[in-house]
């Protein structure tokens, strides 16, 4: 799957509002050095060292597009091109900030330890990951594959997010390798103006991509036709044609 920096950034005072909440409930300790792992294009790295000045960070994501854009933003901070699952740097780190990737990554069971394991004692590893399978947004993306023409090139695309877990899972995988876990969830509200295609936008940057990425132009423009027609009724528009999106987001800070 292909990332775009400029899609993706589109919102990014709403997408950096749970970064600001994890950040704010990363222990107090004295950070040296701390990784932004699927960092983007650099705003939740940019983020991360305000909250730790003076420590050393560092950045790494799978996306060329994404490490280029980061790069150019943040031009004294090192930034790799690294898969989450297979991270080669051993640490150890104080901080490790995972902002909306792990739904991404596989096998978490055995993600996490090895996360942590990257951990100085008293480090932290801190994650936020979207929550929102069952909101319409995501059910219509699903519904939209499936019965269009486009059905046989999207039948893998619903499963390329890894089986969401609930909270006491991830509380139950923590717990036995760090020495806290504080774990929460929030749904946040955000104003769109633009109404349904606002909503569009939004998921083109994110959760479409594995339904937009094997089509044609063709059949792309299909899809997005109807799933914006659909988009519409779920999300109806207020009177000043805006839309509020509701988005649940899973949080998690665990400390070694």
């Amino acid at each position: 799957m292909s990332w775009s920096a400029a899609q993706y950034t589109k919102f990014e005072a709403e997408r950096n509002r749970p970064i600001h909440d994890l950040l704010a409930h990363i222990p107090t300790i004295d950070v040296e050095s701390a990784a932004d792992i699927g960092c983007g294009p650099g705003n939740s790295t940019e983020l991360l060292q305000a909250r730790f000045a003076g420590a050393k960070v560092i950045g790494m994501d799978s996306s060329s597009d994404m490490i280029e854009a980061a790069r150019k933003r943040l031009p004294g901070i090192s930034f790799e091109i690294d898969d989450v699952a297979t991270w080669r740097n051993p640490g150890s780190f104080d901080v490790i900030l995972s902002n909306a990737v792990l739904q991404w990554v596989p096998d978490h069971a055995a993600l996490l330890p090895a996360l942590v394991s990257k951990l100085r004692t008293g480090g932290s590893l801190a994650v936020q990951m979207p929550d929102n399978l069952d909101e319409p947004a995501h059910v219509l993306m699903r519904e939209v594959a499936a019965e269009g023409p486009w059905a046989s090139a999207l039948a893998g695309a619903s499963g390329t997010r890894v089986p969401r877990q609930q909270p006491d899972w991830y509380y139950r995988v923590l717990r036995e390798v760090a020495a806290e876990t504080d774990i929460w969830r929030t749904t946040y509200h955000h104003p769109l103006a633009g109404g349904a295609q606002a909503i569009v936008e939004w998921f083109k940057g994110s959760g479409l991509r594995p339904f937009l990425n094997p089509l044609d132009d063709t059949q792309r423009a299909g899809f997005l036709a109807r799933y914006t027609e659909l988009i519409a009724k779920a999300y109806p528009a207020l009177l000043d044609g805006s839309v509020l999106l509701p988005f649940p987001r899973l949080f998690f800070v665990a400390t070694r």
